[in-house]
């Protein structure tokens, strides 16, 4: 038996209620289900019910559970399944295991992302190990086992640095109720419950209540049918949250607390707001934890969400009016999840220089002369898009197409003096845009995209497979030792010898090529330990020209900016110098955040905090 962690835990009103205690072995555990229909937004709620109860002084890991097939989201199109989430690990995961880091704050592993290809192979590899002994290997019960026991033993791993196993773990299953793929998870979800007990289980279904335009009436047919359809896979709600576009009306919760057989205080109304950050002031504003807190049967946890910084971040969000614009020109502009991560980078570091961040979309092909030829309006408004924008942001991709616009962007920005920052592939076509332009070779180019370019500046990393896609590029949280003692990056980071950050690449600056730009102006101020592979590149006689290889925005916080993306948002609203002045303030994400200060978007009547230009994206134009 262990002690509460904190002594206001077991005081109400001033008055001690005793020592309270819980068994050290047993876990509890939240389970996000969705249904109705997709993109309700399971993981800004799971992560929410985490900060929550994060909040409340319980240590919280988190789970995602993907039905898919995929061994990881690796090899998946961003246009499939929005981003893929790099964590220290090196795990490729789904984009809500990114909300989860955003929001709690913690380091998560590859093995938090549970997938049925996962699941199936673990199972398949003990089976012809012989490990099953001659058994008949079926669904249930080893597939079935298999989940439940890759649960158990990952939610007592620690994800927040401290010692121990944590306090919570929030599971969220992807998909809807009623998908066949999902059929084996909540079979072993089922019994899980059983398996852990009660009080150490909580499930939290999210569904959606419509409001028809024509009568204008909240609808509870669909959340009736949903929970029915859960109930009858054998599992049943302990907590409703209701998805709509207003508040649930006090006789909507009576309804659907007689029908769905939950009380109508653990029916909780997820209704849009201005950005996603207000999710969690939602939860708490109609008691959620303490619902939450009842069911796992710890009822000596009474002291109140300490959300404080949170609710002022989420105020302030909404009261900024004077816009920054930045240009992203990318490959996948048509889904915005795409670029989840680095939107949100881009959101935390304006905030943080109090500025209303406006996306200006670019399709880095429309840039291109080929277009200019074909669809000169296109051409036009890309260009027009570009040259109004504050800054330019070149996100990371794969394959050629859009390749040269980017090309283009990378010098519009340099020749302009444009705040820049580039990043993975938008370093790479930094370097072959010099490569051209200043030195005057117009054939460089990167092997990924020419192979038999005569001057290669981007080149295959000799670690690398060109047979196998998934879990073969460089990966995971790296080391980039800085090189000179007068970068900006130097600065931005806090003035550190080194920095860890997260890669996800296959090719790299060609090291035979380094001299040659160097002389030519180009700084590489940042390469790995070896002193072959370059991480940061930077322009001297330029505001802000960054291009790194690997993600900062993987490791960028709500509270805790990144320090690239910072610099890029103080650049573009004059703020850089003061900025840099300050570098020796406060810590922050393992570097310096030195002004005072999350997926989907799905929550927002709008924003995110992010609006956009053009196409809408999800965003609000």
């Amino acid at each position: 038996m262990v002690e509460c962690l904190q002594k206001n835990w077991c005081s109400e009103n001033g008055e001690n209620r005793g020592t309270c205690v819980f068994k050290e072995e047993e876990m509890k555990y939240v389970l996000v289900t969705g249904g109705v229909v997709s993109g309700l937004g399971k993981g800004v709620t799971a992560s929410s019910i985490g900060l929550l109860l994060q909040a409340c002084g319980l240590r919280v890991t988190s789970i995602k559970i993907d039905p898919y097939l995929n061994k990881d989201a690796g090899t998946m199109s961003p246009f499939e399944h929005g981003e893929v989430f790099v964590l220290d690990d090196g795990g490729e995961v789904d984009l809500d295991l990114g909300n989860y880091e955003r929001f709690l704050d913690v380091k998560l592993t590859c093995d938090n992302n549970i997938t049925t290809g996962k699941i199936y192979q673990s199972v398949i590899d003990k089976e012809r190990k012989g490990d099953y002994l001659g058994k008949t290997v079926q669904v249930v019960p080893h597939i079935t086992d298999a989940i439940q026991d890759w649960i158990e033993r990952v939610a007592a791993i620690p994800v927040d640095g401290k010692e121990g196993p944590p306090d919570v773990c929030v599971i969220e299953l992807g998909g809807t109720i009623g998908d066949i793929e999902s059929m084996p998870f909540i079979e072993a979800l089922g019994q899980f419950s059983y398996r852990v007990g009660a009080g150490n289980f909580c499930l939290i279904h999210v569904s959606l209540v419509p409001v028809l335009n024509v009568v204008g009436e909240q609808k509870t047919k669909p959340t009736q049918h949903s929970v029915r359809g859960l109930r009858s896979l054998g599992l049943t709600p302990n907590i409703l949250a209701c998805r709509s576009t207003t508040e649930l009306d006090t006789n909507v919760k009576e309804k659907l607390s007689r029908f769905c057989h939950v009380p109508a205080e653990n029916i909780i109304t997820l209704y849009d707001v201005s950005n996603i950050w207000h999710v969690p002031l939602l939860l708490r504003d109609q008691k959620a934890h303490k619902a939450i807190l009842k069911v796992l049967d710890l009822p000596c946890i009474t002291s109140k969400p300490m959300l404080g910084e949170w609710t002022a971040r989420a105020q302030l969000c909404d009261k900024l009016i004077e816009p920054i614009r930045v240009a992203m020109v990318g490959k996948y502009t048509g889904l915005s999840d795409s670029y989840l991560s680095v939107l949100k980078a881009l959101l935390h570091a304006s905030v943080a220089c109090r500025r209303k961040l406006v996306i200006n979309w670019v399709s880095a092909s429309d840039l291109e002369d080929a277009t200019a030829i074909e669809n000169p309006d296109v051409n036009r408004a890309a260009w027009d898009s570009l040259k109004s924008a504050d800054g330019i942001l070149v996100p990371g991709g794969f394959g050629d197409r859009g390749v040269e616009g980017k090309i283009i962007a990378a010098k519009y920005a340099r020749e302009n003096n444009i705040p820049y920052l580039g990043i993975c592939l938008g370093m790479q076509t930094a370097v072959i845009e010099y490569a051209r332009s200043v030195l005057g070779l117009e054939s460089a180019n990167s092997t990924e995209f020419d192979q038999n370019t005569k001057n290669p500046c981007v080149i295959f990393m000799p670690e690398g497979s060109k047979t196998h896609m998934g879990g073969t590029m460089r990966l995971g949280s790296r080391r980039t030792y800085f090189q000179v003692t007068n970068s900006k990056a130097l600065q931005l980071y806090g003035n550190q010898r080194f920095i860890d950050e997260r890669h996800r690449h296959r090719y790299e600056v060609n090291p035979d090529m380094v001299s040659q730009l160097e002389k030519a102006g180009l700084s590489f101020t940042g390469k790995d330990e070896s002193g072959q592979r370059m991480q940061i590149i930077e322009l001297y006689n330029h505001p802000y020209f960054i291009g790194v290889q690997f993600h900062p925005e993987f490791k960028s916080r709500p509270g805790k900016p990144s320090a690239l993306f910072l610099g890029l948002i103080a650049a573009a609203s004059g703020q850089l110098d003061v900025l840099l002045k300050k570098s020796v303030s406060t810590k922050a994400n393992g570097y310096t955040n030195v002004m005072s200060a999350g997926s989907s978007h799905r929550y927002d009547n709008g924003v995110n905090g992010i609006h956009s230009n053009g196409k809408s994206n999800g965003l609000h134009a």
